[in-house]
C-alpha cells in the first residue's frame, strides 16, 4: 500500500509540474524517459512496451525506497520519533539517492541539480508530501498494528 500511495503520488506530481512548467502534458513521454534509465535515448521512439517498462521501473524503485525504510523503521528508534520531520528528511535522503547516484549511473545525460533555482525547493515539499510522508505514516502504522 505504501508503495502505491508514494509511487503513484511521486509520478502524478512528475506529471503535473511539467505540464505546469512547459504547457504540455508528458503522458507517455515521461514513462519512455523513465525507461531511458536503462535503454537510453533510444527509449524515446519505443511504443506502449517501453512506456510499460518506464512505469514498472518507477514503481521498482519506490518498492525499494519503501522497503528500505519498512526495514529501518524497527530497528532504528530515531525513525519512530517525530514522522513529519523523519518523512522530511527520507524524501531528501530519497531525492539525493536518485540525483547523485541513481542519474549519473543511468543511460540517459545528467546534470547536478541546480540549488538557484526556487523550484527546486518546491519540488521538494511536494514530493515531502506525495512521497516521504506516505511511507513514514504508513510504517508506522503498519508496525502499530503489528504490536497489537
Amino acid at each position: 500500500m505504501a508503495t502505491g500511495i508514494a509511487g503513484t503520488g511521486d509520478i502524478v506530481d512528475a506529471h503535473v509540474t511539467f505540464w505546469i512548467r512547459t504547457g504540455r502534458f508528458p503522458g507517455a513521454m515521461m514513462l519512455k524517459g523513465i525507461a531511458g534509465g536503462a535503454l537510453g535515448k533510444r527509449a524515446m521512439e519505443g511504443g506502449a512496451g517501453t512506456a510499460a517498462m518506464g512505469l514498472f521501473f518507477h514503481f521498482f524503485i519506490s518498492f525499494a525506497f519503501t522497503l528500505l525504510f519498512f526495514l529501518l523503521y524497527p530497528r532504528v528508534g530515531a525513525l519512530r520519533k517525530n514522522r513529519f520531520a523523519v518523512g522530511t528528511a527520507y524524501a531528501l535522503f530519497t531525492w539525493a539517492v536518485m540525483n547523485y547516484i541513481v542519474w549519473p549511473l543511468s543511460a540517459l545525460p545528467w546534470r547536478p541539480p541546480s540549488f538557484a533555482d526556487w523550484h527546486l525547493y518546491m519540488d521538494w515539499a511536494v514530493f515531502t508530501i506525495v512521497f516521504g510522508l506516505p511511507i513514514v505514516f504508513c510504517a508506522a502504522r503498519f508496525y502499530r498494528r503489528q504490536q497489537g
